[in-house]
């Protein structure tokens, strides 16, 4: 069936998550402790009494932890590879990988578990790395949404794998400690590249061996 003249192609929907510009300076410590207070006062708390008069100095070191993945790159975690499989080429998958960040809205903290599968295309890559890209992606301000993307994205264009797939759930503080206040609701979010993407069945068998019991 022909396209009428003029008429434009359906846009596809990137694969690559917005993220932000990073600050053209980044403040001092200093800076960073001055805010803590400013917030601690805003608060309606006296930022100089005695049980706070540590605390800017032990956010900043917290803030420093974190978001400690604004200092990494995920991408160079997947660089070394192995070339030993033995003609491997099916679903490599590590469960329930712990993690724990913070959404980009509130600064709330959100934790969960992330569920990681490739199809090894040449070669295969260290398991504790996509442990490790996991975290990287974790400590980082952004939505669960963009961060089960940022993921998936990182092991594609790294590794050129026949296919990713990538599930997380998670509980919100966010949700639980305000707003709606809901504790223990979780939030399951998914991306799927490759033949994970256009090959039903084989996504099937990903989820099936998600749930499986240990």
């Amino acid at each position: 069936m022909s396209r009428p003249e003029g008429a434009q192609l359906p846009k596809k929907t990137p694969l690559a998550p917005n993220i932000s510009t990073l600050p053209a300076r980044r403040p001092s410590r200093a800076e960073a402790e001055d805010a803590v207070r400013t917030l601690l006062a805003w608060a309606g708390d006296a930022p100089e009494r005695a049980g706070l008069i540590d605390t800017p100095a032990r956010v900043a070191e917290a803030y420093g932890e974190y978001f400690s993945g604004y200092r990494a790159d995920a991408r160079a975690e997947l660089m070394t590879t192995f070339e030993e499989t033995s003609g491997y080429d099916d679903i490599v998958l590590l469960k329930d990988i712990h993690f724990e960040s913070h959404c980009e809205h509130h600064i709330a903290p959100f934790s969960g578990v992330a569920h990681v599968a490739y199809m090894p295309s040449a070669g295969i890559v260290g398991l504790s790395k996509l442990a490790r890209v996991v975290e990287i992606y974790a400590r980082r301000l952004q939505t669960q949404e963009t961060l089960t993307g940022e993921i998936a994205l990182a092991i594609h264009d790294a590794l050129q794998p026949k296919g990713v797939a990538v599930m997380m759930s998670a509980e919100h503080q966010c949700m639980a400690a305000r707003g709606v206040r809901q504790p223990h609701v979780a939030v399951l979010t998914s991306r799927f590249l490759g033949r994970f993407e256009t090959d039903a069945a084989l996504r099937d068998r990903f989820i099936a061996m998600v749930h499986a019991p240990r």
